[in-house]
């Protein structure tokens, strides 16, 4: 294989082929990236970048966790334990950033934020599809949530899907049958019951205890990056309406409780 300058020549490959280098800018789109903050005031906004740039940011990160919890789920079907865990460390790590990464919009002014603010109706944060793929992917299901994307075919489409796959709670019910768990459908002090078995034999059954301690530091991540995100957007907007028609903080607040792994949250108090 020929080897290529820093100019950007063109070499040939193994097979004699000419191509052209890679380059960290060409590698990761950087021109075509930086062209998608597209601001809707007029004149620009200073703080609408800042805006657009973390809501984006977010969007890249939902992206890739929705990635790691589809391998991890192919990995418990395979009942491949110690490597399904792997992954999971990653989105935990992603979900702690992103707790911390909405604290960013609070150096914005409240009268900053309301000098661009009204050019976003009628969307709103609401409308991540991606946020709601992670939910249902995890097992926070709402099929009331699907009537939202409807005027959007391609999110809905994605959002259905996701809605009638095992959910993260399903695949891990259903690998703790396969290590001789009974956990019947519907009797909850049932499950909890077998469920904590899991931290009265951590030694050893270590590989599905750490299992499921990783899927709850999950759950608990995305209800901090609730927390946090209405406690930044009411230092913010205050109880305004929200931009898409909701109730702005009120209705975020109505969502705090909700849990994707209920089940082990009441093993703690079965113990």
């Amino acid at each position: 294989m020929t080897a290529t300058s820093a100019k950007g020549e063109k070499g040939t490959d193994q097979y004699g082929g000419e191509h052209t280098p890679v380059t960290y800018n060409k590698y990761l789109h950087v021109n075509e990236l930086k062209e998608l903050q597209v601001c809707l005031s007029s004149p620009a906004h200073h703080d609408e970048p800042l805006f657009i740039i973390i809501h984006q940011a977010y969007e890249l990160w939902f992206k890739l966790v929705l990635h790691e919890l589809d391998t991890v789920k192919e990995l418990l079907a395979e009942d491949n334990i110690r490597r399904a865990n792997f992954f999971l460390k990653r989105v935990v790590a992603i979900l702690k950033l992103l707790v911390q990464q909405i604290h960013i919009l609070e150096t914005m002014s409240p009268q900053d934020f309301l000098g661009f603010r009204h050019n976003l109706n009628p969307a709103s944060g609401f409308q991540s599809s991606q946020f709601r793929e992670v939910e249902f992917a995890l097992g926070a299901k709402d099929e009331r949530m699907l009537e939202h994307f409807k005027s959007d075919a391609h999110a809905y489409e994605l959002l259905k899907q996701r809605f009638e796959q095992p959910s993260m709670q399903d695949v891990f019910y259903s690998l703790l049958r396969r290590h001789g768990f009974t956990l019947p459908d519907t009797d909850e002090d049932a499950r909890v019951k077998a469920l904590a078995k899991l931290y009265t034999n951590e030694e050893t059954l270590a590989d599905l205890y750490d299992l499921a301690e990783l899927l709850i530091e999950i759950d608990e991540l995305v209800y901090l990056w609730r927390v946090n995100h209405v406690t930044v957007v009411e230092r913010i907007i205050g109880f305004k309406q929200g931009t898409g028609g909701s109730e702005g903080v009120a209705y975020l607040q109505s969502t705090l409780m909700k849990r994707c792994l209920p089940d082990l949250w009441k093993v703690r108090t079965a113990l």
